[in-house]
């Protein structure tokens, strides 16, 4: 080792724009903010979407759309899923418990039972909310829904 080899070890330098260090470093004297104007003053933040003055983008473009405070959102579950759920671990009778046990649902969702798929075992289901051809495919088979309030 010798002199004309030395090098500084991996990561202890770092590769960014030293500013406010005289005017030969290429980025003294203003320190690259410029001259007056609130940017070249300490504590100086723009307001998010701020555009130099102009009207912003999220005033400009039109309001739109409607957001309903009263509607309730259900978790969907199709006949079908039930259907393989019951073929495969037996079970017949279907609440939120077991819903929600077996991964179909949360505790705090409200399920809503739809009729994709074909019911081929007797089934009896407890759900908040049922399509119609889900009630009727249920029922045709020999099951029951029951309605939870």
């Amino acid at each position: 080792m010798n002199l004309s080899n030395l090098k500084p070890a991996q990561g202890s330098t770092k590769n960014r724009k030293r500013i406010g260090r005289g005017t030969g470093s290429g980025h003294g004297g203003t320190s690259t903010r410029g001259h007056k104007g609130a940017g070249s003053r300490s504590g100086n933040s723009r307001k998010i979407g701020f555009e130099g003055g102009q009207m912003p983008l999220q005033r400009r473009l039109p309001k739109f759309g409607f957001k309903n405070i009263n509607r309730v959102e259900y978790k969907s579950i199709n006949v079908d899923t039930l259907e393989a759920l019951s073929s495969k671990k037996g079970i017949t009778e279907f609440t939120h418990e077991v819903m929600c046990s077996n991964g179909l649902a949360s505790k705090n969702d409200l399920v809503k039972v739809l009729g994709r798929g074909e019911v081929k075992s007797r089934l009896n289901v407890s759900a908040h909310a049922f399509s119609a051809t889900a009630k009727s495919a249920i029922e045709n088979a020999g099951g029951s829904v029951n309605i939870i309030k």
